[in-house]
């Protein structure tokens, strides 16, 4: 999408969004959707509507930056890592430490809002670590990495 293309040091404009009006794009994760409101391609900075349908998960992910989430229907529950079994529902808010590693489950569906800089590193059952969209991750995201 262009109107996410320039970093907010180009543009100081306003951007008003109508995500009602936006379509659902589908991510590789199976029942896992979402619509992307904002992209700083220049720092990382992305927020996004997340929907998981009823089961879907996200699989074994690193935190590499700061990551927020607020539910806004359903809920989210640690599937595994350091919190496991710890479930944000509807109203609340969770957000996590760089470097937290774990995977999410919605048991019963969620929508959520999500807010993180530098995308999540996932760990595929064959070693890669790669971005949400399946790219080497070091490759795509390592040069934001603050020094």
């Amino acid at each position: 999408m262009n109107i996410h293309a320039k970093t907010a040091a180009e543009d100081k404009r306003s951007h008003h969004l109508k995500p009602a009006e936006m379509p659902w794009q589908d991510t590789r994760f199976p029942g896992c959707k979402s619509k992307m409101l904002m992209f700083d391609p220049s720092s990382g900075l992305m927020t996004l509507l997340f929907k998981m349908e009823p089961g879907a998960e996200l699989p074994d992910h690193e935190h590499v930056l700061i990551e927020q989430t607020y539910v806004l229907e359903g809920s989210l529950v640690d599937k595994e890592g350091p919190d496991a079994g710890t479930e944000v529902k509807a109203g609340e808010f969770v957000w996590r430490p760089a470097g937290s590693r774990h995977s999410a489950w919605a048991p019963n569906g969620g929508t959520f809002v999500a807010i993180f800089q530098i995308p999540n590193k996932f760990f595929e059952k064959d070693g890669r670590v790669v971005d949400s969209a399946g790219k080497d991750w070091d490759s795509a995201w390592a040069a934001l990495l603050p020094r």
